[in-house]
Order: structure tokens, then sequence, then C-alpha cells
């Protein structure tokens, strides 16, 4: 995000000479891409984060499809299950990639 920030500040003193070309679109691009590289290094720094938010994902799928606010075919819903209890049996087999919650 640091580097985002500097680079922004660069564009910035560079565009001063520019006629300005502002976009709210590039903007919001920004702060999405930002987020989403700092989700990802997260992620990737936190491995059990990560798998308990894939088995949350895959948990949720079902639920959605029964209430119908996002309908899945049989074979989403059932691969969601099976990438679920999988990670649920790394948790159990891994102690070490189970979250932990003080």
């Amino acid at each position: 995000m640091g580097r985002v920030a500097r680079d922004r500040a660069k564009r910035e003193k560079t565009s001063s000479r520019d006629p300005p070309a502002y976009s709210v679109a590039d903007e919001e691009t920004e702060w999405l891409q930002s987020f989403l590289l700092l989700l990802f290094r997260s992620l990737k720094r936190h491995p059990p984060l990560l798998l308990d938010t894939v088995k949350n994902f895959c948990d949720i799928l079902i639920p959605l499809d029964q209430l119908g606010i996002y309908k899945s075919n049989a074979g989403v819903i059932g691969l969601g299950g099976l990438v679920s209890s999988v990670a649920g049996i790394i948790t159990v087999a891994y102690p070490q990639m189970k979250l932990r919650t003080r």
C-alpha cells in the first residue's frame, strides 16, 4: 500500500505539468487493487486463515442455494461440500492448521 501511495504521489507530480486526466474509476480500481493485494498477502502469510476462509466460503454455498439467493447446480454444491470436508479433515490431521481464536 505504501508503494501505491508513492506511485500516486509521483503521478501527481508528473501530471501537474500535463492536463488533468483524473477519473473516478482509476481511484476506485486503485483502492480495490490495494485491498486485494493486502488480502492476498495476509492469506499467503497465514495458511490457517486461508484454509478457514475457503472452508467458510464453501459452507455458505448450500444455504444460499436453499434460500434461493444464489442458485447453483448440484455439482457446485457437491464440490463445495467436498472441499469443505477436506478442509475440515486437514484441520484435524494437522492441528497447526486450525485457526486459533483468543
